[in-house]
C-alpha cells in the first residue's frame, strides 16, 4: 500500500476522529473561559489531570462512566481553582495557569507513583464497549449546544457581556465574578472530558500524554476568533496532522522527530496568518480585564 493509500484510508480517518476530541474539548473549554474574559492557557494542565483522574475512577469504581465522572469533575475543579485565582484572588491569569500546568506535569506523576507504583503508566483499563465511539457523540453534540448557547440563551449573552465589557456588564446588575467564575469551571469540565476521552482512547494513563495538545488546542481557540465552530475545524485539521505523522511513520523514510512535529508546525504557521489579519479576528475586548 503506497504513502497516499494510506493517507485517505479508513483508518486515518478514524484515526483523526479520534484524535480530534481531546484537541477540541480543551479548545471549547478555553472557548467558554475567553469568551468570558479569564484568559487560560491551563488547558494543558487540565487535560493531563482529568485523564489520570478519569483511569483512576474506572479502576476504583469498576466502571467506565465512574471514571468519565471522575474524569469531568477533575476538569471542573481544576477550572474552579483557576477561576477562583483569577477572578477571586485577582493573580494574574498567566501566572496561575503556568502553575497548574506545572502542578498538573508534576502532580500526576507523584500520584501515579503513589497509586500505582509506577512513575511512567497506570495498569489498563477497559473502556467502553460500543462501536460507535461516545466521546466522539458527544463532542460534536457539545459544539452545536456550546454554539447555540452562546448565541441564543441568556446566559451565553451574560457571558459575553462580561467578556466583551465586564464594567458594563456590572453596571446593568451582571454578577461578573460568579458568570466568569460559571464559565471558566463548565470549560474546564469540557476539557476534562477531552482527557478522559484521551486516557480510554489508549486505555491507561500516561505519565505527559497530554503532549502539548493543550496548548494546540488555545491556538485554535485564537485561530478560530473564538468561535466554537470553527476551533472544532481547526482542531480537526490539528488532529489530521497528528494523525497523518503517526500513519506515515512506517511508511516514509524520514525521521519520525521529523513528523512529529507536523502539528506544532502547522500551528505556528497559523498564528503568524492569524497575527497578519488582526483586524479580522480579535479577541474579546475585555478578555484578562476585571470590572472597575
Amino acid at each position: 500500500m503506497s504513502a497516499l493509500d494510506v493517507v485517505f484510508s479508513g483508518a486515518m480517518i478514524a484515526q483523526t476522529a479520534r484524535m480530534t476530541i481531546p484537541y477540541g474539548c480543551a479548545a471549547l473549554g478555553g472557548v467558554l473561559s475567553e469568551r468570558s474574559g479569564v484568559v487560560n492557557i491551563g488547558l494543558e494542565g487540565a487535560l493531563l489531570a482529568s485523564a489520570l483522574a478519569s483511569v483512576a475512577g474506572s479502576i476504583a469504581t469498576g466502571s467506565a462512566m465512574g471514571g468519565v465522572a471522575c474524569g469531568v469533575a477533575c476538569g471542573a475543579g481544576f477550572g474552579l481553582v483557576h477561576a477562583l485565582l483569577v477572578v477571586r484572588g485577582r493573580i494574574d491569569a498567566i501566572v496561575s495557569g503556568i502553575a497548574l500546568n506545572l502542578i498538573a506535569a508534576g502532580g500526576t506523576r507523584f500520584l501515579l507513583r503513589a497509586l500505582y507504583g509506577s512513575s511512567s503508566n497506570s495498569p489498563s483499563i477497559e473502556g467502553f464497549r460500543t462501536s460507535i465511539d461516545p466521546f466522539l457523540v458527544s463532542f460534536v453534540i457539545l459544539v452545536a449546544l456550546l454554539a447555540w448557547i452562546l448565541r441564543r440563551t441568556r446566559f451565553g449573552l451574560r457571558m459575553r457581556a462580561c467578556g466583551e465589557d465586564p464594567s458594563a456588564a456590572r453596571a446593568v446588575g451582571i454578577d461578573v465574578g460568579a458568570m466568569r467564575t460559571a464559565a471558566v469551571a463548565l470549560g474546564g469540565a469540557v476539557t476534562g472530558l477531552g482527557g478522559t476521552a484521551l486516557a480510554f482512547d489508549l486505555h491507561q494513563f500516561q505519565a505527559g500524554m497530554s503532549g502539548g495538545r493543550g496548548f494546540i488546542a488555545l491556538a485554535a481557540v485564537i485561530v478560530s476568533g473564538w468561535r466554537p465552530w470553527r476551533a472544532a475545524l481547526a482542531c480537526l485539521t490539528f488532529a489530521a496532522l497528528d494523525a497523518l505523522q503517526i500513519v506515515l511513520q512506517n511508511q516514509t523514510k524520514l525521521p519520525s522527530q521529523v513528523l512529529a512535529i507536523l502539528p506544532f508546525v502547522a500551528t505556528l504557521g497559523a498564528l503568524v496568518v492569524v497575527s497578519k489579519r488582526g483586524s479580522e479576528i480579535r479577541p474579546p475586548a475585555g478578555l484578562g480585564k476585571h470590572p472597575t
